[in-house]
């Protein structure tokens, strides 16, 4: 947050940003249907799993429906996952991917292939 308002004030210089030098490795979960047509208002499942320290969940197409998180968009949900390696970055997000579910979700299984084989 301190770095985003220095930003924001255009004081970036007078702020230390800290940044983690493992890899990390974001998969986004979509909608079925997308990018075309897709169904909006289905439950998602897993949010409040137990989720490893290298793992975050990042919120784009959701919707709050009582206690319930929904879908609200075509790209719906990021797991994103540090690891000591691009291939230990790639099984944590994958293994956060694991933890979700909604109906007709889907993601792409190859994110980061590329960079394993440069």
């Amino acid at each position: 947050v301190a770095l985003c308002q220095a930003a924001l004030d255009g004081r970036l210089d007078e702020v230390d940003a800290q940044w983690d030098p493992r890899p990390a490795v974001g998969v986004v979960l979509a909608a079925g249907g997308y990018p075309g047509s897709y169904e909006k208002g289905q439950p998602i499942s897993g949010l409040d799993s137990d989720w490893a320290e290298t793992t975050k969940v990042f919120h784009a197409g959701t919707e709050t429906e009582g206690p319930q998180t929904v879908t609200d968009g075509g790209r719906v949900l990021c797991v994103s996952a540090l690891g000591e390696s691009i291939p230990d970055a790639i099984a944590n997000a994958y293994a956060g991917v694991d933890l979700i579910s909604w109906k007709d979700m889907t993601y792409r299984r190859d994110i980061g292939w590329r960079a394993i084989d440069r």
